[in-house]
């Protein structure tokens, strides 16, 4: 741009210059004879090959600094020699000769310096040239800029037509476009076409509205605007060229070139088009020819893999794990499968080494995932059984990668193809329940299968627990639940009365029974109705009966483990179990048994005996001082932990009701010191250690033993620390000793009328603790966050265990609830990683436990900046749990901070306005908006001002036969000022974007100058200014409009207005008189003003 401006004696001088110096280079002698002025120098030369041999000068590197000289001419035969060679070869005398003229010496250097300045200057001039020019475009730009004041005229004098209206805009967004204004230009462009343009207009304002979103990088939408222009007008070549673009940046290559291929018919000596179409043609042929070679690669490194040459080698390794980045990719996998591979795999897991075949297993599950005929033909080739014998084996992480390919296999069975394969799935599989039930029956096989690995038998239950229950109640196909009772529960029972110390038949880790239990219980809550779950009961008992009775000791030992796992499970079960002629009796009896084994198996079964207080009761008569017998007597540690935890179990049978005391006075704070005795123990095993949190779980009930437990720092860091290790079992009582500390369990205050009443009836009132006060709790989570509570919680979330139950979600929910209740707590939750750990919390659990996270995310949300407490993709992840507190089942508390959130949010980007829109929670905004409470009223008020800067919004509020806009015009004259600010800002907002608006408020209420002049004499600034843009808008969007308010007194008050000192309201006041004037309506005064 510069230089075609610049001046044309500087060009001239330049290009003189340039000439100058090629003529002096080329002026240069290229004899023999020309050695002498130029010694030093070996010249560039061509073979007759055409080779090119570039010059040098001596002495090169490789060179003695005596060898100077180049002795021959030509640089393919030139070698560099001493001074003497040199004048032997060439026969000349060098010192008798005069230095070169050229090179060397004053005068080059002073022609270069001149060309050096010509050059500066030049630069110089075109830099004043280019700064000129854009400081005039940049003042083009901010005239035309849709966000400053300046609008076009709607007067009928300015525009009779509506096709010139069309006309103007277009050129107003081309403008716009040429200044980078690529949004503003995309406005002007929408707005012309709701002005009723021709359908030839219609095509070149959409294919202007794809050049706009392929700045934006918005290639979805460019591709849809540039396919409206064709449909409008099919030989539209800025259309197909702008859709060619979007499609070649989508991936889409083959669809980019045929539009390309139609601009070259169209336009054949188009060179822009002809280059285009080269370079797409180039992409597809490089595609092919790299997927042509993937199958050469795909071979290559299983060659590598089974070569047994290659044992253990840094080839073979990277070899397996480009094989395994491979197939996450759909195109990746699909060759691997089609090149033999899931043969080629087989080998690899027959080599039996764990590297192959943790290789193998990961390049499965890649082939399996999301795709039914893949995965059908995969068990097909490997076998059912093969794949999950892989589950037992010893090697821990290969056991974990045989898990995730089952349990990718399943979700690829039960939910089909989601990646565009549709069309040919139903043709390879047409329903997958028989495989489904082939995968399950084996996993149930497993559960019994001498030799397999504690690990893998957890992982196989763990399999069962995600795939056979149903995923939501409303599902009413519970068929495949009732197959797996019938078929495998024996087998279930059979792995949770096992024991792990000593190893019996079937090997089992410290989770296997809880694991089990689990499954029990979600197998049990899917059932309908009576007649299954009596089903389910009939075959437990049956089986407890079979060992119970004819296998002697070693039989009712294994029974009454059952009736432990089925209490710890389906507690319906395990009371009906107990109920069974004998079992309570030898329970008691093998308590006082002199052999560990059979002590702890009868006083693990007598702990969970007393969970209900229908057993409570009886164990309080019974059992009471057994347990207290075996806890002083029993020189096993063992014993006394457990014996201490059913004596805590029965002492907090009262709960959080004073009144209800189970022991003498200190008995509970007594049991509690031990517990955190053998908490703080190191010495001892985790699996003992866990029992002592299962009893501080009970006895925290107890206030005092909230305090005491708070205080001992040692205590809460042992607590959280073994939360966090292998010992999952753990993780239900130590959320609910956090519970109980925090107070997050509901709790009503009771109303005193029927307080009185029940006095009066003498029936039991509950009494709540003096230390479970307000003041006394907020004491107690402060010191919890200090422990870092926090940072143990984050762990637990993240716990991919079955024994990370709802139940437990639902608690660490109501931890974290409480933890967030006070405002300076939250930075310290934030900063510990509770925003992550909340979101799973609020996305899967119970009702309760969703709903009591979601509520955290809202007070995290509200006082904190979202774009720092969620980062990344995160943050779009808190809408959906935000919008599910909008529902009316929640309370009115919840309902206002989800709104408080929300408008945080919707005032970040457009992309998170988006995303509450397609969350549909606009109708429960626009629901609160006529609430009676005045807070909930203001907030969903705020929310909808915010939202207001979208499109989809916008158009809600313009279209015709709504009160929406009504509503907020009478918000604004409202007395609760901040309802007034959200509603006047909202006004303020739709008015700017929508000038339609403008002449739809008088419309709507008789009231609307009242209103105005109401905003723009409030004492508030923050109102006179919303005030203000609204009067501007309705005066620059109609001069009928403009007319009535300066016939009102609103004249004389923007009058006043504008003579404030400088301000955002004085400069929207002078910009409306200044219309005013500009309409004729009203004239300036004397002083010009």
């Amino acid at each position: 741009m510069g230089f075609q401006r610049s001046s044309p004696l500087l060009m001239g001088l330049s290009v003189g210059l340039l000439l100058f110096f090629s003529w002096m280079m080329r002026a240069q002698p290229a004899s023999l004879s020309a050695l002498a002025h130029h010694p030093h120098l070996c010249q560039t030369t061509w073979d007759a090959d055409g080779h090119r041999y570039p010059g040098f000068f001596c002495p090169r590197l490789s060179d003695t600094p005596e060898e100077a000289y180049c002795c021959h001419l030509q640089a393919s035969g030139g070698f560099c020699c001493t001074q003497a060679e040199f004048e032997a070869l060439n026969q000349v005398n060098l010192s008798a000769l005069r230095p070169p003229p050229i090179f060397r010496g004053p005068g080059p250097l002073l022609a270069l310096s001149l060309y050096s300045l010509l050059l500066v200057a030049l630069m110089t001039a075109d830099l004043v040239h280019f700064c000129r020019v854009r400081s005039r475009g940049r003042g083009q730009c901010r005239d035309l800029s849709p966000s400053s004041d300046r609008r076009p005229s709607r007067s009928s004098a300015a525009r009779p037509l509506q096709a010139s209206s069309v006309e103007q805009l277009r050129k107003d967004g081309n403008e716009l476009f040429k200044c980078g204004d690529y949004e503003g230009a995309l406005t002007a462009y929408t707005q012309a076409l709701g002005l009723g343009a021709t359908p030839q207009d219609q095509a070149i304002l959409h294919r202007n509205r794809a050049a706009c979103h392929l700045k934006l990088e918005g290639y979805e939408k460019a591709e849809t605007e540039a396919t409206k222009a064709i449909e409008k007008d099919g030989g539209d070549v800025k259309a197909l060229y702008r859709r060619s673009q979007a499609l070649e940046k989508l991936g889409r290559l083959d669809q980019a070139i045929l539009d390309l291929q139609r601009c070259v018919s169209l336009e054949p000596k188009n060179k822009v088009f002809q280059e285009a179409l080269r370079n797409i043609a180039g992409q597809i042929q490089e595609k092919v020819r790299y997927m042509s070679s993937t199958d050469a690669k795909v071979e290559q490194m299983f060659q590598i893999l089974l070569d047994p040459q290659e044992k253990g080698t840094e080839k073979k390794q990277k070899a397996s794990q480009n094989l395994v980045v491979l197939a996450r990719e759909d195109a990746g996998a699909e060759k691997i499968f089609r090149s033999n591979g899931v043969q080629l795999l087989q080998r690899l897991l027959d080599t039996g080494e764990p590297d192959l075949m943790l290789a193998a297993l990961r390049t499965l599950v890649g082939i399996c995932s999301e795709h039914q005929s893949r995965t059908v033909a995969t068990l097909s080739v490997l076998g059912t059984r093969r794949v999950v014998s892989m589950l037992g084996v010893e090697n821990q992480a290969v056991s974990l990668a045989a898990c995730h390919l089952l349990q990718v296999m399943f979700d690829a069975l039960k939910e089909g193809v989601k990646k565009g394969f549709r069309g040919k799935e139903g043709a390879v599989i047409v329903d997958p329940a028989r495989e489904l039930k082939v995968l399950i029956s084996n996993l149930l096989e497993l559960l019994t299968e001498v030799g397999v690995s504690g690990q893998g038998r957890d992982n196989a239950l763990t399999l069962l627990i995600k795939v056979v229950p149903r995923k939501s109640p409303k599902d009413p196909n519970n068929s495949l639940t009732l197959w797996v009772i019938d078929q495998g529960l024996k087998k279930i029972l059979e792995v949770g009365g096992s024991v792990q110390d000593p190893p019996g038949e079937l090997t089992v880790t410290a989770n296997s029974r809880m694991s089990a239990s689990i499954l029990l219980n979600k197998l049990f809550d899917d059932l309908k109705c009576d007649a299954e779950r009596e089903n389910f009961h009939r075959l437990c008992e049956n089986y407890i009966k079979s060992w119970f009775e004819g296998h002697g000791l070693a039989g009712k030992l294994r029974a009454i483990q059952t009736v432990s796992c089925l209490l710890q499970g389906p507690c319906d079960a395990g009371n009906r179990a107990l109920e069974l002629n004998g079992v309570m009796e030898s329970v008691i009896t093998l308590c006082a048994s002199e052999q560990e084994e059979e002590q702890l198996v009868a006083v693990e079964a007598l702990i969970h005996a007393a969970g209900k207080a229908k057993r409570a009761s009886f164990i309080t008569a019974n059992g009471v001082s057994l347990l207290k017998d075996l806890y002083k007597r029993s020189e096993k540690d063992s014993i006394r932990i457990r014996a201490l935890v059913g004596l805590c179990k029965l002492g907090s049978a009262g709960g959080t009701d004073f009144s209800m005391k189970q022991f003498a006075e200190g008995s509970t704070l007594k049991l509690a010191k031990q517990c955190r005795k053998w908490l703080c123990n190191d010495q001892m095993d985790v699996g003992t250690r866990r029992w002592a949190v299962e009893g501080l779980a009970y006895l925290t009930f107890d206030a005092d033993v909230k305090e005491e437990f708070v205080e001992d720092v040692a205590a809460l860091k042992a607590l959280f620390q073994l939360s966090k290790s292998e010992e999952r079992s753990v993780l239900f009582a130590v959320a609910s000793a956090l519970v109980n500390c925090t107070n997050s369990y509901d709790y009503e205050e009771p109303d005193p009328k029927m307080v009185e009443l029940a006095k009066y009836a003498k029936q039991h009132v509950p009494e709540q603790h003096p230390k479970d006060k307000p003041s006394f709790v907020r004491a107690r989570v402060k010191k919890l966050l200090a422990a870092g509570v926090v940072s143990a919680m984050t762990c637990m979330v993240k716990t991919e265990s079955p024994v990370l139950t709802s139940s437990c979600r639902e608690l660490l929910s109501r931890v974290f609830l409480a933890l967030v209740e006070e405002v300076e707590d939250r930075g310290t939750v934030v900063a510990q990683g509770g925003g992550k750990a909340l979101l799973p919390l609020a996305l899967e659990g119970t009702d309760v436990g969703q709903t009591k996270a979601a509520q955290a995310l809202a007070k995290l949300t509200i006082t904190s900046n979202p774009e720092m407490t969620f980062p990344g993709e995160r943050i779009y992840e808190v809408v959906r749990p935000l919008v599910s507190l909008l529902h009316l089942n929640c309370s009115g508390l919840q309902n206002f901070e989800a709104l408080m959130a929300l408008t945080n949010l919707a005032g970040i980007s457009e992309r998170l306005r988006q995303k509450i829109l397609k969350e549909k929670a606009v109708p429960m905004i626009e629901g609160y908006m006529f609430e009676e409470h005045e807070m909930l009223r203001r907030a969903a008020t705020e929310c909808m001002c915010n939202l207001a800067m979208s499109k989809e919004v916008q158009d809600l509020f313009e279209a015709t036969g709504n009160d929406r806009l009504k509503l907020l015009v009478l918000y604004s004259g409202e007395d609760d000022e901040l309802l007034r600010q959200a509603a006047a800002g909202g006004l303020a907002m739709l008015t700017s974007m929508r000038p339609s608006l403008c002449s739809r408020i008088p419309q709507v209420t008789t009231h609307w100058l009242e209103i105005l002049q109401a905003l723009l004499l409030s004492p508030s600034q923050e109102l006179q200014h919303r005030g203000a843009v609204v009067v501007l808008n309705m005066v620059e969007a109609s001069r009928e409009i403009a007319s009535t308010l300066m016939e009102s007194e609103v004249l004389e008050i923007l009058s006043v207005l504008a003579k404030d000192k400088e301000s955002p309201v004085t400069r929207a006041a002078t910009a409306c008189l200044g219309k005013a004037v500009e309409y004729g309506l009203i004239k300036p005064s004397q002083d010009g003003k």
